[in-house]
């Protein structure tokens, strides 16, 4: 086993290798090719590769899973797309500044300004002045093909649900470090939850939330503000780094379950 390897990686090796799986580790481990007497399998960055291609792009896209939420009456955190000015006016259209600012005007507690997709809450800002608002902008789209700016809340508790087919497999909060962000990059430590009606409301929020997409593997981020639950983002890809420095048997018993489901649960 390679040192330094992740554990998404580790995770899968142990499986293969217990199931009599062959396994390939190719691109410096972010692309995985699984071989089974039966069938062949890609994993790819931290994508086990058991939800359809349009999940998959709906989940990365964290406008898109707004706007289905929304459609599906679902609650959620709103995210408004704004695509790089580089892609020409023709696509972006000329007052794409004009609509930023306005949004501003509109949340004078602040907003968030993020790439539209990734994780791990990479070059995410807090702005409060357009000064800061332009700064922000400038550094995603110097990355990025598009920014997504939501509203500034308060969140008063963040909770991650990772989801087999509607089964909650893991279900823990994120308890905020130093920062302001509840993301396990920027310090938040993991805590799972137990059975009570915290837990229960955020199953039963992500549960509709990975229907409203018709997504099949994912972790779910939920997050109360002013007493109400409401769908943060979902990821495709289910990372459990942090976690499984805490819990190591339970992040193996999760991908030992996704990957029963790749391969029908026979190797």
């Amino acid at each position: 086993m390679a040192s330094g390897e992740r554990i998404f990686v580790q995770a899968i090796r142990r499986y293969c290798a217990t199931h009599g799986i062959a396994l390939d580790v190719r691109a410096g481990g972010w692309l995985l090719a699984m071989r089974s007497r039966a069938k062949r399998h890609f994993a790819f960055g931290y994508d086990i590769g058991l939800n359809s291609a349009i999940a998959h792009r709906l989940a990365n896209d964290k406008s898109a899973t707004a706007e289905v939420l929304a459609l599906e009456g679902v609650p959620c955190v709103p995210h408004c797309l704004f695509l790089n000015p580089k892609l020409g006016k023709n696509v972006v259209g000329p007052n794409w500044r004009d609509a930023m600012l306005e949004l501003l005007h509109d949340h004078p507690q602040g907003v968030v300004v993020k790439p539209n997709e990734g994780t791990s809450g990479r070059s995410v800002f807090k702005v409060t002045t357009a000064a800061e608002l332009d700064h922000a902008a400038a550094e995603v789209f110097s990355m990025s093909a598009g920014l997504v700016i939501t509203p500034y809340v308060a969140i008063e508790q963040e909770v991650r649900v990772i989801l087999l087919d509607d089964v909650p497999l893991v279900v823990y909060s994120k308890q905020r470090g130093s920062d302001w962000r509840h993301n396990l990059d920027a310090g938040a430590k993991p805590v799972l939850l137990e059975d009570d009606k915290v837990r229960t409301a955020c199953v039963k929020l992500a549960t509709d939330a990975a229907s409203a997409i018709g997504i099949a593997f994912a972790s779910i981020d939920v997050v109360r503000v002013d007493r109400d639950w409401r769908v943060l983002e979902i990821n495709s890809g289910v990372m459990m780094e942090a976690l499984a420095k805490l819990h190591p048997e339970l992040v193996q018993a999760t991908y030992d379950a996704a990957l029963d489901r790749v391969f029908g649960d026979k190797g």
